[in-house]
This record gives C-alpha cells, sequence and structure tokens, in this order.
C-alpha cells in the first residue's frame, strides 16, 4: 500500500489505477489529507510499505543510522518557500534583517519547510537561527525526538492551529509555514507577506542557486524492498509515466486542464525558467538540491552528520534516467 497527497496532477494515474507498476498486481493509494501525521508515522512505526515522505524527516532519520526506508528519487512536492513567511504588519519587519530579535512562529521546527527558508534567510539575508525567538506547534515529537544548537530558542505552544491567532494578536510577529494562515486568506490587513513580490524573489533565487526545493520524497519500508529489490525501479518508473501523462494533458490548451486561463503563458515560461521539467525525478538530476538540504540539516543542527545524498536511495535508481526528450521538455 502507498499512502500520499491526493490530487496531484504528476501522481494522479496512480491515484486513480490508470498506472500499475510493474510486478505489483495492484497499487492500493491512499489518499492521506493530515501530511504532518503521515511523516510522523512513517518516522516511528511506518505502516505502509511506501509514502510520501518529508525530505526534512528523511534526512535526520539517515544522518543517526535509522535505515528502516529507503527513498527512490520520484519528488511528489516541490516548492519555493519565500512566498510562506507572513508578518504582522504593526511589527514594522520590512525586510529580512527586520526578523532579528522577533517571535516567529511555525508549525514543526523540522518541517522541511523551514528547513529551506532557515536557510534562505542565513545564507541570503544573514539573518541566523539564534537571532530570533521561535514558537512551535511541537517544540519536538515525543515519538521523534530531535536536536538543536542551544543557542536556538525553541517555545512549544503546544497546537499549530493557534500560531495563525498568535500572529493576528501580536503574541508572535512573523509566521514560517507551508500554507498561507486563514487570516492572510480572508484578506485581514494585520497579516502580510515579508516578501510581497515574491515571484521575482524566487525567480532571482532560483536563477543564483539552481535550487527548486524539494519538499517530500518517495520512499520504500526497508524490509519491503529488501523482499524483492526491483520494487524499487518499478515505482520509479511508474510515478515517471504518471507524471508524464500528467503533463501531456496539460499542455493541451484546446480545453485547459486545470482553472487558469492563461495557462499556456504560464507553460511558457516554465520552459524558459527551467530548460527542462521542474519536476524532474532521478538522482543525477536533483543530487545538488539534496547536497544543500543536507548541508542545511546539518548547519541548523538536526543532523548529526552531513549525510551524502546517495546515502537515502535505493542503490538500483542511483544511475536511472528518464527517457530522452528530444532537447528541452516543451511545457
Amino acid at each position: 500500500m502507498y499512502a500520499g497527497s491526493s490530487y496531484l496532477d504528476r501522481t494522479r494515474a496512480l491515484e486513480l489505477g490508470e498506472i500499475v507498476p510493474e510486478g505489483v498486481g495492484r497499487l492500493a493509494y491512499s489518499a492521506v489529507d493530515d501530511l504532518a501525521q503521515l511523516f510522523n508515522a512513517m518516522a516511528v512505526d511506518p505502516p505502509y510499505a511506501a509514502a510520501e515522505m518529508s525530505l526534512s524527516f528523511l534526512v535526520m532519520m539517515v544522518a543517526r543510522g535509522d535505515d528502516r526506508l529507503v527513498a527512490i528519487p520520484v519528488f511528489p512536492s516541490r516548492s519555493f518557500r519565500h512566498n510562506q513567511i507572513y508578518v504582522r504588519t504593526a511589527a514594522g519587519i520590512m525586510a529580512p534583517s527586520d526578523l532579528r530579535g522577533k517571535r516567529v512562529g511555525v508549525p514543526e521546527y523540522h518541517m522541511t519547510a523551514a528547513l529551506w527558508i532557515r536557510a534562505a534567510l542565513e545564507h541570503d539575508h544573514g539573518v541566523r537561527a539564534s537571532e530570533m525567538d521561535w514558537f512551535v506547534g511541537e517544540r519536538r515529537s515525543p515519538r521523534f525526538p530531535f536536536d538543536h544548537p542551544d543557542d536556538v530558542r525553541l517555545t512549544s505552544v503546544g497546537d499549530p492551529a493557534i500560531l495563525d491567532s498568535m500572529l493576528v494578536d501580536g503574541e508572535i510577529d512573523a509566521l514560517i509555514t507551508s500554507t498561507a494562515p486563514p487570516s492572510y486568506t480572508s484578506g485581514d490587513r494585520r497579516v502580510g507577506r515579508l516578501f510581497p513580490d515574491y515571484r521575482a524573489i524566487e525567480r532571482d533565487y532560483f536563477r543564483r542557486t539552481g535550487i527548486f526545493p524539494i519538499m517530500h520524497v518517495v520512499v520504500i519500508r526497508r524490509d519491503v524492498y529488501e523482499r524483492d529489490r526491483r520494487l524499487a525501479l518499478s515505482l520509479l518508473n511508474a510515478f515517471e509515466t504518471s507524471k508524464a501523462m500528467a503533463r501531456n494533458r496539460l499542455v493541451q490548451l484546446g480545453t485547459l486542464a486545470v482553472m487558469h486561463p492563461w495557462l499556456g503563458a504560464e507553460l511558457a515560461e516554465l520552459t524558459e525558467a527551467f530548460s527542462g521539467d521542474p519536476f524532474a525525478y532521478g538522482f543525477d538530476a536533483n543530487k545538488r538540491v539534496i547536497e544543500a538540504a543536507a548541508r542545511y540539516s546539518h548547519e541548523q543542527g538536526l543532523s548529526a552528520r552531513e549525510i551524502d545524498p546517495a546515502e537515502l536511495f535505493a542503490s538500483e535508481t542511483i544511475t536511472w534516467r528518464p527517457p530522452q526528450e528530444d532537447g528541452p521538455v516543451q511545457w
């Protein structure tokens, strides 16, 4: 059984059973709404044979010598995260440097989105995690403990859901998250983005670093993988086929696949910006991004050591390449 996000275009064919991995009689796809709960379960006592998994959690597990999960280079979720830094408009935070000395909320300190955001704040703007006071939904999972540097101050608020009201009420000054808080989506003027022009900021970040941040990776339970190691490549090929089907549907602009009137223009920009597939699978295509995540995890004190990216993946998948394209992917 596989557990992961529902209604992702790139995994939809697998979710609907339109594609079945070779050698697998049936892929029972379980759509999960609470991904944080899924990640914690997979990190502690994995209930699924395969699942979508937090990249940050997996790096931490491997760094501490926990090899119960083995990944394949499939990345269902990627996202630039500059757009997910929210501030209380009365707090006077106009630039990243203004976060120094401020109270910052985050659902989980070790979540992947927060890993990437802290790295950008430190490496691009010189703002270190130790210069802020952190208010977290849970200081640490009682079943998946983690360490952090002594100079990083964490205060648990007990429930991530209250971080939004804390931001509105002025109990915290900023909020780092993976989805827009209710106050922002409802148009509450007391809350705004740190980077209102986030698209330009994120494009510049990609131009400078070559990083389109990976959030989630697909993992297989080690015992399942060891019983039949052909499963790793079988799943990898099936995910690639599913993604190709989604792309082929997306580019049929006679009837738009999504509710975006200028989809064609957006797809042309993807070709220009990425010169290929922004959601590329495979180890080589993503090694640089995973190296950065591993380095940041160690820098931020989440991982006991800086791992080699190859440690995460089934050995059979390291040299895998997607089907050849004639030039850049045309979206």
